[in-house]
């Protein structure tokens, strides 16, 4: 796994690119990229850390990218995710 600060991870996505600011998912005020956590499938990834479950349970399937955003109003933070 890979980290990128800031805008530098914008495109490290498995699927779109990831935007430079989200809605918080906490108070509703502007977020703004953070980091981007981005798995490239060399090495242990977050998929293989536990076992999806029959029992409804829902987990990781492939390599995913994390994209995680900070509140500029309350600070809380906000992720997006996908996968390959």
């Amino acid at each position: 796994m890979k980290i990128y600060l800031a805008e530098k991870g914008l495109d490290k996505s498995w699927q779109e690119s990831f935007e430079k600011n989200i809605k918080c998912k906490h108070c509703g005020s502007n977020a703004r990229i953070a980091f981007v956590a981005y798995e490239d499938g060399n090495g242990k990834n977050l998929c293989d850390i536990h076992k999806q479950g029959k029992d409804g349970k829902l987990w990781l399937h492939d390599v995913s990218a994390t994209a995680v955003y900070l509140c500029e109003k309350c600070l809380e933070a906000t992720a997006e995710i996908n996968q390959a």
